[in-house]
């Protein structure tokens, strides 16, 4: 098993950020499983695949707002 290097900054707001950044790489990432489900036929997971689409973009949205709360905190 690979082990991933741990966290160049021990920020709370870098591990958000990232992780924003992960969910909607997924969104995208996602368009292509679909379309290769779609492509084989296989419907089910096509759909499993737009759920987990729908999911991170439900995170990313989430994660986002958060953001955006704690950077005008942070301001003022």
């Amino acid at each position: 098993m690979v082990k991933e290097p741990a966290s160049p900054v021990k920020d709370k707001n870098y591990d958000l950020i990232h992780t924003i950044q992960l969910s909607l790489e997924h969104i995208w990432r996602m368009e292509t499983y679909i379309a290769d489900a779609e492509n084989q036929g296989d419907t089910e997971l096509a759909n499993w695949f737009r759920k987990m689409q729908e999911n991170n973009r439900k995170a990313g949205e989430q994660g986002k707002q958060m953001l955006m709360q704690r950077m005008q905190q942070e301001k003022g």
